[in-house]
């Protein structure tokens, strides 16, 4: 069984695959200040009895990736550490590459396998919303290359901004709002940030698939990923796929093509250490 780890700032995803196969997902707060043995307890705790043969990770939290690296070594399976130096097998058509975050690579690479193909079987673009601490809006070329994308504050993050800074302005419960006219704070609250994010990303996917339109000629899907994704998704317009697991079934992708045994991608899903 593979163990597929994403440690994102306020998430951490595991995942376990039987091949191409997801059998289990948790997601659990990440701490930044975890030691190793504290994570070694923690994956032990989630997985139980099940017999890891592999392990792929990556991480978007600096503070934690000395104790996950102590982890991973310590480990007696193959392991993949994605960073830079690490073949994906996804060309980034940016300007700085090393910039580019582990967890939009491997994200890229699976909205390529599992929609970047049209009916007629030749590639076509990818945008990929990934609805977490920031909101990103990525491209992923026809032949699989990262071309890059746009970065907004997340959700939450903006709740917590407007909490803090605004004083007069509370936390509330983050859902979907029954009209976009709020008749109270709360309600006001809910539509400017659930309703106001999706206005946010049906205009940078409008934009950007301009740009794919002109460089490559077709259209692109628009995928939805991410912990809040369910939040904001269904307010879009411009999102056709959800797949709330994208980043983990990228890592599989990429433990695959390092150890030599790509699969052929699996039909999109519908909507031990």
């Amino acid at each position: 069984m593979l163990l597929t780890v994403d440690v994102g700032n306020s998430q951490t995803v595991l995942a376990t695959f039987d091949g191409d196969r997801l059998v289990g997902c948790w997601r659990v707060t990440t701490a930044p200040r975890a030691t190793s043995d504290e994570l070694r307890l923690l994956w032990r705790g989630l997985l139980r009895d099940t017999v890891v043969t592999g392990v792929c990770a990556c991480s978007t939290v600096p503070a934690l990736l000395p104790a996950l690296r102590s982890l991973l070594d310590s480990l007696d399976v193959p392991v993949v550490l994605i960073g830079p130096g690490v073949r994906t097998g996804v060309p980034l058509h940016v300007d700085n590459p090393r910039e580019v975050g582990a967890d939009r690579v491997v994200t890229a690479l699976a909205a390529h396998e599992l929609y970047g193909r049209g009916p007629d079987g030749t590639g076509r673009p990818v945008v990929v919303v990934d609805f977490g601490t920031s909101t990103n809006v990525d491209a992923v070329g026809p032949d699989g290359q990262f071309l890059g994308g746009a970065l907004a504050p997340g959700v939450e993050v903006s709740l917590e901004a407007l909490a803090t800074r605004a004083a007069q302005l509370r936390s509330v419960e983050l859902t979907v709002p029954p009209h976009a006219i709020g008749k109270n704070t709360v309600a006001a609250l809910q539509s400017g940030l659930v309703l106001g994010f999706a206005g946010l990303v049906d205009g940078l996917v409008a934009r950007i698939a301009g740009e794919l339109v002109a460089s490559f000629g077709s259209a692109p899907v628009v995928v939805a990923t991410g912990g809040l994704a369910p939040l904001v998704a269904d307010s879009c317009g411009s999102i056709a796929e959800r797949e709330p697991d994208l980043t983990v079934h990228g890592l599989r992708l990429a433990f695959e093509r390092q150890q030599g045994t790509h699969r052929s991608p699996p039909s999109p899903r519908p909507g031990s250490p």
